[in-house]
């Protein structure tokens, strides 16, 4: 099927769920989860965004995160972005991302969903600064938003009760939040799904894409190269979501 055929499935949808991936904010500048130079080529993300890890040398972790909050914060939203932005306003669609880097909500989309929480909020890690002591004991369970770059020390601290605050991003070995992964599935009971810069195979993102067909949704892909979705979804679009995207919105118009 083409991009007509998308347009025309746009068109008459009228619950439309999106599921965003890494793909959709490369043509932004933001770098690949891994990094590719420096210091980081030394660690496996897997070694470094884990609780374990964190526990072991925070420090390490808070200079890895510091590093790429660094990059993401040079980055702005792409046309990819824009469009779904605007489709949360107008055409009632709801957009799921496994992204932490925050351009949907930069360029202004409503209710977006993040699965794997934000580069940008931070909460408290329940752990005393090493060498210093906590003002009040227990874990506290504050979260709070900090787009500061650099920090004013790493790593930083809960300003509630002075200990060690952590990125408030899912790493792994930790499940979801339940209200995210609520939030997600109910929004698989739609007309239209589809999986933007991602090869959604990796739960919970492939349940949702399984869900959504399951439950009678057309499904999608749009994706510059195939994917092992490409052969379960309804429409395949290969292409960047910068390019892809901004000609579907425009095909709506006709």
């Amino acid at each position: 099927m083409s991009l007509e055929d998308l347009a025309a499935h746009l068109r008459r949808a009228s619950r439309l769920t999106v599921l965003t991936g890494a793909g959709i904010s490369a043509a932004s500048g933001v770098p690949t989860f891994r990094g590719a130079e420096g210091l980081w080529r030394q660690y496996r993300p897997e070694d470094l965004a884990t609780p374990a890890a964190f526990h072991r040398d925070p420090i390490l972790v808070w200079e890895w995160y510091a590093w790429r909050r660094a990059l993401v914060g040079k980055c702005r939203p792409n046309p990819g972005h824009d469009v779904l932005a605007r489709w949360s306003r107008e055409r009632r669609c709801t957009v799921v991302t496994q992204n932490v880097d925050d351009l949907h909500h930069q360029a202004g989309t409503e209710g977006v969903i993040r699965l794997h929480g934000s580069l940008w909020e931070l909460r408290c890690a329940g752990l005393p600064v090493p060498g210093r002591t906590r003002r009040r004991t227990g874990v506290c369970d504050d979260e709070w938003r900090d787009d500061r770059v650099p920090f004013a020390e790493t790593p930083p601290r809960c300003p509630q009760c002075g200990g060690l605050a952590r990125p408030a991003i899912v790493w792994f070995g930790e499940a979801l939040r339940d209200s995210d992964l609520r939030a997600a599935t109910a929004a698989t009971r739609c007309d239209l799904f589809i999986a933007i810069g991602t090869s959604a195979i990796v739960h919970p993102a492939a349940g949702l894409l399984h869900d959504a067909k399951r439950q009678g949704a057309v499904t999608a892909e749009i994706n510059p190269v195939p994917t092992p979705a490409s052969g379960i979804v309804d429409i395949a679009i290969h292409g960047a979501a910068e390019d892809v995207l901004p000609r579907l919105d425009l095909l709506l118009s006709f």
